[in-house]
């Protein structure tokens, strides 16, 4: 199992968690700030199983607007190892 952080615009974030719901995704969405001017970001939080994970970063790339900047990027993505999942 994998844990998919992508921390995107807030100006995104609607866009990409409808589509991954839209997709069986569960996402859990945390408001957050940072980079330059302490601009307005969204940080999701995903639970995928491992042959899952290039599916939901697709769905990411695809939601995600293109920036007006050259030097700006749509998403930062880390995507880590769960050594135990539990529900309760």
């Amino acid at each position: 199992m994998k844990l998919i952080i992508a921390i995107i615009k807030d100006e995104d974030n609607d866009s990409v968690s409808r589509a991954l719901t839209k997709k069986n995704f569960r996402v859990t969405f945390i408001a957050s700030t940072g980079g330059f001017l302490r601009s307005g970001r969204s940080t999701l939080l995903i639970g995928v199983e491992d042959e899952q994970v290039e599916n939901a970063l697709e769905v990411i790339r695809n939601n995600c607007k293109k920036p007006e900047k050259p030097d700006e990027k749509r998403a930062t993505i880390f995507v880590l190892n769960v050594h135990k999942f539990t529900q309760l």
